[in-house]
């Protein structure tokens, strides 16, 4: 009802005020937004029941973040307005040709149709479930209570996305921010307040105490040889796949990115992207910290239920009048990813897919009510496959589940020799796309080599660059392209920007050298 008011002057009627927010939005909103289309249910139950077992060394997936978010403010967010972009698929025509544009566009589409729509919604109404046992409270089966979850977060939150657009996704992305961060936080220090007594310091000295290794960062894990594929997260990792699954997911994922392509102008887009790395150097506080602390009261005794951990610690130290507020919280967890998925979808099919193939006439108020439209029958399809996702064959859910990081390196390869690399040709680009996808499959899926996934997408991304540049060797880039600013937005950077930074970088190295 707030976002409502707030935008009821807003003009919804054109692709920059729909699918952009019409270029107004703020540092704050985009770093409230990015931080909740990131965090879902799978963070707050899945990340802390593995913390429970495996101890602070997935921190690397969130503090590794900032670094990805510098490159965002420094390099790519910079460029990207200056061209005046809508989406990631766009510009890739102006470097490379329509094709390239249109595989990225559909293959992002495709992801986002098979996996993240429908399992976003399940896995929050099943992590809703276990939290607050809505079956129970309303004296239904466990199947009903996810059908009625399932339809209630689908239905408020398409709504909102549908009529409001980027902008009222942000803006509410921005309040259960707020409140995630309130609730989140309270679990944990309220659990240390239990566990020392009335002092919280106190009781973080007993839960280090209890279990000292499970505050180590760095992993011992083989990442090479026998027992790799089992790891969790070695260290050497971080060194080569992880940096360039990071970049991807903070510089060119459209979902993400997308906020800081609707910035009022450069500065707040820097703001946005900075103000999102402080928060990630924030958040293991709420999808770390109590996986641990659940350690201290639980100890090994949930290892074979790892995601029961964070329910049961909410019931052990969680006051019985927060319960609504977190309940609420954790429903705009799930709203977020799911509206943000929606928006993105209904942006890339209405500019990349309708306005070249299906109606190239479309007026601007068009395009928005084939964005509508197109995020409605997204919001019904995940909505009534949602609840069958559990009954998929083990295999088949496993495969869909990874579907996304099958995309995300072919893809971060294309986008990042778009900048890097100007002799690689549309033809490279291509063969370099297809060759990922195939080399990503064959190694994790067929032969199931013993190296660690993440380094597998090290060795993809190293050999991806390789073939683009063979293939462009043979039919080389006639269309040569240089960056040129169509005025779009302000393109003063923020003074702040660079000192903001270096102080990311540092503290990053600092919790790595710390623990």
């Amino acid at each position: 009802m707030y976002a409502a008011w707030s935008l009821r002057r807003d003009k919804l009627d054109t692709p920059d005020g729909y699918f952009l927010g019409g270029r107004s939005l703020t540092g704050i909103v985009i770093a409230g937004s990015m931080l909740l289309t990131n965090i879902s249910t799978e963070h707050l139950v899945g990340m802390n029941g593995s913390a429970y077992r495996n101890g602070a060394i997935i921190v690397a997936w969130e503090v590794t973040s900032a670094l990805a978010l510098v490159a965002a403010a420094l390099y790519f967010v910079p460029r990207y307005l200056k061209m005046g972009l809508t989406t990631i698929p766009q510009f890739l025509e102006k470097r490379f040709d329509g094709l390239t544009r249109t595989i990225i566009a559909l293959l992002l589409i495709i992801s986002f149709v098979t996996t993240l729509l429908p399992i976003v919604l399940y896995t929050g109404a099943l992590n809703i479930e276990s939290l607050f046992e809505i079956s129970i409270l309303l004296d239904v089966t466990k199947q009903q209570g996810m059908w009625i979850t399932v339809l209630v977060v689908g239905i408020i939150g398409s709504v909102y996305a549908i009529f409001g657009g980027l902008k009222m996704v942000a803006y509410t992305d921005t309040l259960n921010g707020v409140g995630l961060l309130i609730a989140g936080l309270a679990v944990p220090f309220i659990a240390l307040w239990d566990i020392g007594d009335g002092n919280i310091w106190g009781g973080l000295s007993k839960v280090y105490e209890h279990a000292p290794g499970k505050f180590n960062v760095i992993s011992t894990e083989p990442s090479v040889g026998p027992g790799s594929r089992d790891s969790i997260l070695p260290f050497e990792v971080l060194f080569t796949g992880l940096l360039i699954n990071q970049l991807y997911f903070w510089t060119m994922h459209q979902s993400i990115i997308q906020r800081a392509l609707g910035a009022v102008n450069l500065k707040e887009a820097q703001k946005g992207l900075l103000f999102t790395g402080v928060l990630k150097i924030l958040i293991p506080l709420v999808i770390i910290l109590p996986g641990i602390i659940g350690y201290y009261y639980f100890s090994d005794s949930l290892y074979d239920a790892q995601d029961t951990v964070y329910p049961m610690l909410l019931k052990q130290v969680l006051p019985v009048w927060m319960t609504g507020f977190f309940v609420a919280v954790v429903m705009g967890a799930v709203l977020s990813t799911f509206n943000s998925a929606l928006n993105s979808a209904a942006t890339i099919y209405s500019l990349g897919i309708h306005k070249r193939y299906i109606d190239l006439q479309a007026s601007e108020g068009q395009l928005v009510r084939i964005g509508k439209s197109v995020s409605a029958i997204l919001a019904v399809f995940a909505i009534g496959v949602a609840p069958f996702v559990a009954k998929a064959p083990a295999g088949l859910y496993q495969l869909l589940q990874q579907l996304n990081v099958i995309f995300f390196i072919p893809i971060a390869s294309v986008i990042l020799a778009w900048f890097l690399f100007p002799k690689v040709s549309g033809a490279g680009a291509k063969a370099g796309l297809l060759f990922g996808l195939l080399f990503y499959i064959t190694m994790n899926f067929i032969l199931k080599v013993n190296l660690h996934f993440v380094h597998i997408w090290g060795i993809e991304f190293v050999l991806n660059i390789l073939v683009m540049h063979l293939v462009s060797m043979i039919k080389p880039n006639d269309n040569p392209f240089k960056i040129t600013d169509v005025g779009a937005v302000n393109m003063e950077p923020w003074k702040y920007a660079k000192g903001l930074s270096i102080a990311l970088v540092v503290v990053t190295v600092v919790i790595y050298a710390l623990l």
